[in-house]
């Protein structure tokens, strides 16, 4: 029987785990990306030339939209993408912090049809395909069902200064974690109630969380309380709000327009 896309993703994560476990808190290579794009570690570069040549090699035909591979315009014409960050949370990686993930996803028709989030060190995955719920670690996840008030929300510092809210910063309790993906899988879990980022957000960063925790039950919008839509030519979205029904409307409605970077 054929590999589905679900199934191919979590070995692929798996694999990918196997690679940078081997370099983790083993003093990595590690440079600075050109205009302030961040470090980048040998461990990062092993990974993504795995995952590039393994991923293309099961599905020649989907298109390949990866933060360690240069981008091209080749990907929007392809019927389905992979969109792929090798590690997400490339400086806990250097600094020897377990919260760094590889967030692997596919795309079709700017939706994201499978997905999967390992995180090797905590021997976590999270994964998911649309229509058939999310799990973590093969059993079930699924979101609080939190109002506003007393939810504990992932997030930066920036994004709950007064300014942002009608009314000053929402009556929540913040936590940060360093990877995207692992916040939106978080979320997923039901261990925060929600997560919000007001920066411009790549797409690799967020698509495989962003479709875990939707198929948890959250209600998952840019910023501006629009679906995320990807494959885009400038692969950013502005922003992300994830959480259950409630605790998404008690945020985005506090939100001041127009969407403030942080």
């Amino acid at each position: 029987m054929p590999e589905t896309d679900l199934d191919l993703l979590v070995r692929a994560a798996r694999d990918a785990g196997d690679i940078a476990t081997r370099y983790f808190k083993n003093a990595p290579g590690v440079t600075n990306k050109p205009d302030g794009g961040g470090p980048v570690t040998e461990a990062d570069l092993a990974v993504n030339a795995m995952l590039e040549s393994s991923l293309q090699a099961a599905r020649p035909d989907y298109g390949w939209l990866s933060e360690e591979t240069e981008d091209g315009a080749a990907r929007l014409s392809t019927n389905r993408q992979f969109v792929i960050d090798p590690i997400d949370g490339t400086r806990a990686f250097i600094e020897g912090n377990r919260d760094w993930a590889h967030s692997l996803a596919i795309v079709e028709n700017g939706r994201v049809i499978a997905a999967a989030v390992y995180l090797p060190i905590r021997d976590l995955m999270f994964s998911a395909e649309i229509g058939g719920g999310a799990h973590v670690n093969d059993q079930p996840a699924r979101v609080t069902a939190s109002a506003l008030q007393g939810a504990t929300v992932l997030g930066t510092r920036p994004n709950f200064a007064d300014d942002h809210w009608r009314g000053g910063a929402p009556p929540i309790k913040r936590a940060f974690r360093s990877s995207l993906a692992y916040r939106l899988c978080l979320v997923a879990q039901g261990r925060f109630d929600g997560m919000i980022t007001l920066r411009d957000s790549w797409e690799w960063d967020i698509a495989a969380g962003a479709l875990i925790a939707a198929e948890a039950g959250a209600i998952v919008t840019d910023a501006n309380k629009r679906p995320l839509l990807f494959n885009n030519a400038h692969p950013q979205l502005p922003g992300v709000i994830a959480a259950g029904p409630e605790l998404h409307a008690g945020l985005a409605d506090r939100l001041e327009p127009p969407r403030a970077k942080p």
